[in-house]
């Protein structure tokens, strides 16, 4: 009886992570016979759960919304990262969740045991989370591209271009990579054909699916590196590259993942690479970093570099340019 209820609630595990599953693939997934897969939906089905079947070959099994979920079952170390995950997510970039994610914290609070209460009350008053700029983003977006993704399927959707511009979308979706302040997504442009990364707080409609499509084989082995290489670098008018005089961690600690690319040269040295639209905006923020650091391209950099640097230099020294000094301030004969 325990090993048929533990294979139930595997089961429905499964048909609540993915969108449609086929009786073959739940069989194998779960080591037993299509025939057990039949029975034990038919189980399911009794108790309540409103799970459809279509047929075919390319036919399938379905949880059908409004199905109750059994009490969750969760050893300590699970349901105080469940509880400290609610309590990160409630301040989080998704639009929408907090408010539940507060609710369902408070449920979760009142079932914990209470040395997991006192564990958890501990970390939550010592803990204060700042208000960032993180980019909001629709959750029921996500869980759209999400099932596209699982299922393969096109999505259509409304995109905001970071000029402004808008137009319609058509792509095959790959992955979700969440930065901490922005999601964004992996897809193949089936107008353009070729990879694109898609930020998803500018998707201004509900994502449409579409037809089944055929996975192509990803643009990199390591889809963040290769996000974090669209997003700080692909999109901008200059590609700058600057070696620090300091050691990698030092650097990471002061420029986040969503602003440059960080690569280690030796010990005591940091190769840093991200774009940027206007030459100031580095100039200033490297300046600000107060580690010594040399421009190796591009030369436009250097050259702005040169003429900020000569500026500082005369508005330290309080005076005006020779040239200007002498238009004012004629010798005396």
């Amino acid at each position: 009886m325990i090993q048929t209820s533990a294979r139930l609630l595997q089961l429905l595990s499964l048909l609540q992570i993915r969108r449609e599953w086929t009786g073959p693939a739940l069989a194998e997934r779960m080591q037993v016979t299509e025939r057990t897969i039949r029975r034990d939906i038919g189980k399911l089905r009794t108790l309540g759960y409103p799970i459809h079947a279509s047929p075919g070959i390319a036919g399938g099994y379905q949880l059908g919304p409004g199905a109750e979920l059994p009490p969750l079952l969760l050893d300590d170390d699970e349901a105080l990262a469940v509880a400290l995950g609610l309590g990160a997510v409630a301040a989080g970039p998704v639009a929408g969740i907090g408010e539940s994610s507060v609710r369902a914290l408070a449920k979760l609070e009142q079932v914990l045991p209470s040395r997991l209460r006192r564990r958890f009350a501990a970390l939550k008053n010592t803990v204060t989370t700042l208000p960032s700029d993180a980019a909001p983003v629709d959750p029921m977006q996500l869980t759209a591209i999400s099932a596209a993704i699982t299922d393969h399927r096109e999505l259509s959707f409304d995109y905001t271009k970071a000029d402004g511009g808008t137009g319609r979308r058509l792509v095959e979706p790959y992955r979700l990579v969440d930065t901490g302040r922005r999601w964004y997504f992996v897809a193949w442009d089936t107008e353009r054909e070729d990879w694109r990364t898609f930020r998803a707080d500018r998707i201004s409609s509900m994502p449409t699916e579409r037809k089944r499509f055929v996975p192509r084989q990803l643009p990199a082995k390591d889809i963040a590196a290769y996000v974090q290489e669209s997003i700080t670098r692909s999109p901008y008018k200059y590609d700058v590259v600057v070696r620090l005089h300091a050691p990698v961690h030092e650097v990471a600690a002061l420029v986040g993942p969503h602003t440059a690319s960080l690569s280690a040269e030796g010990e005591d040295r940091t190769i840093l690479r991200a774009g940027w639209d206007r030459l100031e905006t580095p100039a200033a923020h490297l300046a600000s970093l107060g580690m010594d650091f040399e421009i190796l391209s591009p030369a436009e950099f250097r050259d702005h570099a040169r003429a900020v640097a000569e500026r500082l230099i005369q508005a330290a020294a309080g005076g005006l340019p020779a040239s200007e000094e002498n238009e004012r301030f004629p010798a005396q004969q």
